[in-house]
């Protein structure tokens, strides 16, 4: 009968070096034992038995990808150089923006030190006034401005937008109330990266500038918003607060086109497996007809499949009043 392995010392954590270990007295056997994990050479991980994420839910899918991204970077964390710094698309998903964080972990050093070069491990050098440091989870990262523009080099103009939208998005509470204090930039911080200096990409970086709006929540809501001014629709409030004749809250609506009585609401699938959601969402759409609201409610099948969410939204805006022109 197989032996259970000598339990590690307390002070060691999910991760950890090997020296430290070697300093706390586990024995270079029992580093070697089949209930620990080497991401990296000379560090050691107890892997966590979680179940993965729901594979319906897009923001539970993400909220996995972010942890299993914490839990590599939080590993290398124990044999990163004082000087480093976790950039790209490792910092992007590090901060919560929808990208994909690639196979690697990116891992900036200020030029012209040596980039880490290690499997598992993208090593890039960076000059110093061109890439911002902040703190997440206690790992080091690229603030998010900084991030941003460093990612001009490997996304497309599109998903540089979306990075900008979750960047500039204001937060709100449980009650609804928007948190400005904890949004991580502004449109203008953005700005003021690209602007520090010569970037690679800064062609598609400032066409993503451009096109980038404070309130949009979702990678579908920069989609459905991109695809409708493509396609010469008005422009949207986005992230609105409805209210009642007498100023009373009846809802927060994603897309609100408040000249024309729409309202636009993409709704992920939790809308129609969380009971309480759908309850919610049937009361508040129930309270915005009786004020003379109409709601066009689009799925995620509407959105990526272009012109069926815009010809949706076109008929409803044009049966609402709209002579098929944009304001200037």
């Amino acid at each position: 009968m197989p032996v259970a392995p000598r339990p590690l010392p307390d002070g060691l954590g999910p991760a950890f070096s090997c020296g430290d270990a070697r300093a706390a007295g586990v024995s270079p056997k029992r580093l070697r034992a089949k209930d620990l994990a080497a991401p990296f050479r000379g560090v050691r991980t107890v892997p966590d038995a979680e179940a993965p994420a729901s594979g319906i839910d897009p923001l539970a899918r993400q909220r996995e990808v972010r942890e299993r991204t914490r839990r590599l970077a939080s590993a290398y964390a124990e044999i990163m150089p004082a000087h480093a710094v976790f950039a790209g698309r490792t910092a992007a998903v590090l901060l919560g923006a929808p990208v994909d964080p690639g196979p690697d972990l990116v891992v900036a050093v200020p030029d012209p030190m040596r980039a880490p070069r290690r499997r598992g491990i993208r090593g890039v050098k960076v000059s110093r006034d061109l890439a911002r440091t902040a703190t997440v989870d206690h790992l080091r990262v690229t603030d998010p401005p900084s991030t941003w523009a460093m990612l001009g080099a490997e996304l497309d103009v599109r998903e540089l937008i979306i990075v900008g939208d979750a960047f500039v998005r204001v937060p709100r509470d449980l009650s609804g109330h928007r948190m400005p204090h904890a949004r991580l930039a502004t449109i203008d911080d953005l700005g003021a990266a690209l602007a520090a200096g010569r970037r690679i990409g800064a062609r598609k970086l400032r066409t993503a500038l451009a096109l980038i709006r404070e309130g949009s929540a979702s990678p579908l809501e920069t989609d459905y918003r991109l695809d409708a001014t493509a396609a010469g629709l008005p422009d949207a409030d986005l992230d609105v607060d409805v209210r009642d004749h007498r100023g009373r809250l009846v809802g927060i609506s994603e897309f609100v086109y408040p000249d024309f009585r729409t309202i636009v609401e993409i709704e992920g699938d939790h809308h129609r497996v969380d009971r309480a959601q759908w309850d919610r969402d049937i009361e508040k759409y129930a309270a915005y007809a009786a004020l003379g609201w109409e709601v066009v409610r689009l799925t995620a099948r509407h959105v990526r499949h272009r012109r069926t969410a815009v010809a949706i939204v076109d008929d409803v805006l044009r049966r609402r009043g709209w002579d098929g022109t944009r304001p200037r």
